[in-house]
């Protein structure tokens, strides 16, 4: 947190430095799906030795989530290709807003991203490189957003507060489900610590990592206070389904 100095922003342990949330999945090809490109997609890359990227998925188009964008013209000098991204209809058109300089004639300068866009709608099955990723509705405050299922085990469910009647069936006993629990008091976009952990224990999931997490969350303190099978997730951490 900018200018805090509170015993997490202020601590030595890595696991308690925490940039903003993404992941990236590994197919069985060894192609890698990107989930949101957020503002420190750049250093996560570097960080973690990331030298191919396949596709991109969008949660929605809040900046935290779009705003590592320009850093996949990388990629695209790699490949010669413009990189496949999928989005609600909606979220395309923000980028398409947001990002005008890549959508319409401009210099080269230092290049720009090439993008291709391709909408999804909830609950409509997607094959990437093998992989079946289901798109989820859930609800982000008022703002409907996606999650993601890849696979029969495995959910990504980041920004939300509410998940509709229609959504549970598709999460429930997984292997694992990541979700957001973004502080320990309640919000009104957010899932908060309590709210998280009610959910979880009507999905029954394997095993949870909670994400989205403020400076609320000591990593060591918070993992010993958990219920066993719940542990915060931390940048860099690499889960094999």
């Amino acid at each position: 947190m900018i200018g805090c100095e509170c015993a997490v922003c202020t601590s030595s342990g890595p696991r308690n430095q925490r940039l903003r949330p993404s992941i990236l999945v590994t197919a069985d090809d060894g192609a890698n799906i990107l989930v949101d490109t957020p503002p420190e997609m750049r250093l996560a890359f570097l960080a973690n030795h990331v030298k191919r990227l396949d596709a991109i998925l969008y949660t929605h188009s809040h900046a935290d989530h779009i705003f590592g964008l320009d850093d996949v013209r990388t990629f695209n000098y790699r490949t010669g290709k413009a990189m496949p991204v999928y989005a609600e209809p909606e979220v395309l058109d923000d980028l398409r807003r947001i990002y005008t300089y890549i959508f319409k004639p401009t210099q080269a300068g230092g290049g720009k991203p090439q993008v291709d866009l391709f909408p999804l709608v909830p609950e409509q099955l997607l094959t990437l490189h093998g992989t079946d990723i289901l798109p989820l509705r859930v609800c982000h405050g008022k703002l409907p957003v996606l999650a993601y299922k890849f696979g029969p085990r495995f959910a990504y469910v980041t920004d939300v507060s509410f998940i509709p009647p229609e959504t549970w069936p598709h999460l429930e006993n997984l292997d694992l489900l990541m979700l957001d629990a973004v502080r320990r008091e309640p919000h009104d976009t957010h899932f908060h610590l309590d709210a998280a952990l009610e959910t979880i224990a009507l999905l029954q999931p394997k095993r949870t990592l909670l994400t989205h997490l403020s400076h609320d969350y000591d990593y060591a303190v918070t993992n010993a206070e958990l219920p066993q099978g719940v542990e915060l997730a931390f940048d860099g951490q690499t889960v094999d389904l």
